[in-house]
């Protein structure tokens, strides 16, 4: 089987932490797969969509790296669509109804009150062509609902195991509105079929909406797909996720927090699994370690300190060439490898290189506690060139001269040269900072 997933996003908000794992675990799927991995924009809703939110999604799958292979637009296919219907309603599978929102929620309730699921009576099956032709008379619209069959409907769920409902459990949903427009059910079913698509990964709250897509789709005259529902994460305090939470958005996490994107993928690609979660610096990595067997059935709790680590993980791992442009647009003109293989073990986020930037290049104002021992040890500076060598032998003359040992040698000379009482090791800091600077900050002076 040549295997193809789809992201169906619907661009109605932003994408945010819960819609992005969706969007990783189907791509992840199909790289480790060798297969293809389609975007699909599910716009059908006409009064929320945007082209706005559309591009911002595909902005977003581009700073991830979720390159998406094939692209479609529901838009587009409503032609398609108009084909699935004239053909649902020749195998008497689709009927008119013609209840008014309120008629149907007065339904609901009644049910309700009676302690009855809140299921579609097909009051509408039993109109006749008069009945029809006087509501219509009326100004009255009809919408679409699929005829259930009242059989057993069953899958073999490639993370929840064995599925199964009955059709005379489940509502007649509706598949096309008054105003002619496809509902999402539909649309999607249709899209799945014509478009190859093979596993449909994605949340546990459609599992539901999965047996209705089943006899849906074999009304169509297709194979249904294999289905994959992922539980779905919450905050740390258990709240669900919207697409609406702003601070959980993925332009915020990369805009406002400076999240980088291999530390979101780390963490959505191993929360909820067997695996640990930890940094990995390649989406490669990621899509060799991935298997749907490894997701558990448990609710997956998303803390932003998991992110914090990560992302300080993702650092440490990152080559200078991956950030030298983002350290250039930064303001650090002449940065080299050199100072970032030094302080790239002390980031949280990449913005914290900027700090110490200003360390190595000045001014500092040191931290000069015993003036004497600091000119001692200035006097004992050797001459450039330095290299990393340079400061073992540096403080080893010190230790010589002044009998200090430990945390009293070298914590002395951190706060004169940086002003710190913590940083980057000195053996490969000090060189950036030089001797100018490091005889001024050791005689008090801020250079």
């Amino acid at each position: 089987m040549n295997v193809a997933v789809r992201f169906a996003p619907s661009p109605t908000g932003l994408l945010h932490i819960g819609n992005t794992r969706a969007a990783l675990l189907n791509w992840l799927f199909a790289r480790r797969h060798g297969g293809s991995f389609m975007l699909r924009m599910d716009d059908t809703d006409r009064e929320r969509s945007t082209p706005e939110f559309a591009a911002a999604i595909e902005q977003d799958l581009r700073w991830l790296g979720l390159e998406w292979d094939r692209f479609a637009r529901q838009s587009d296919r409503l032609d398609r669509y108009a084909v699935a219907v004239e053909k649902l309603k020749a195998a008497g599978r689709l009927y008119p109804c013609y209840e008014t929102a309120e008629e149907l929620g007065l339904k609901r309730k009644a049910q309700l009150a009676q302690h009855k699921p809140p299921l579609y009576d097909r009051a509408a099956l039993r109109l006749t062509d008069a009945d029809r032709a006087r509501l219509e008379a009326e100004g009255r619209r009809p919408h679409w609902r699929l005829k259930l069959e009242h059989e057993p409907v069953g899958w073999d769920d490639l993370i929840r195991g064995q599925q199964g409902f009955h059709g005379r459990d489940l509502s007649d949903p509706v598949l096309v509105r008054e105003d002619g427009q496809p509902l999402y059910t539909f649309a999607s079913v249709v899209d799945d079929i014509e478009l190859g698509i093979t596993h449909v990964i994605r949340g546990e709250d459609h599992v539901a909406n999965t047996a209705v897509q089943v006899q849906l789709c074999e009304a169509l005259g297709g194979t249904p797909p294999h289905y994959a529902h992922f539980p779905l994460i919450t905050d740390a305090e258990g709240h669900g996720l919207s697409k609406r939470l702003g601070s959980l958005s993925l332009r915020s996490l990369r805009e406002e927090a400076g999240v980088e994107p291999m530390a979101i993928l780390s963490l959505l690609a191993k929360l909820g699994t067997s695996d640990a979660v930890e940094a990995r610096a390649t989406l490669d990595e990621l899509a060799a370690e991935f298997d749907l067997d490894k997701v558990g059935r448990g609710t997956p709790k998303f803390a932003t300190d998991d992110l914090d680590r990560l992302n300080a993980q993702v650092l440490h791992l990152t080559g200078f060439d991956q950030v030298r442009g983002r350290l250039e647009a930064m303001g650090l003109a002449g940065v080299s490898e050199a100072f970032w293989l030094a302080v790239r073990g002390n980031l949280s986020k990449l913005a914290d290189a900027g700090e110490w930037w200003t360390v190595a290049r000045g001014p500092v104002t040191p931290v000069v506690q015993d003036p004497a021992f600091a000119a001692t040890a200035a006097n004992l500076l050797p001459p450039e060139p330095w290299s990393a060598e340079t400061w073992g032998q540096w403080t080893a003359a010190v230790k010589d001269a002044t009998g200090a040992k430990g945390k009293a040698l070298f914590l002395p000379l951190r706060l004169a040269l940086t002003g710190l009482e913590h940083g980057p090791e000195l053996k490969t800091f000090l060189p950036l900072i030089g001797r100018e600077r490091a005889l001024a900050r050791l005689s008090g002076q801020a250079a």
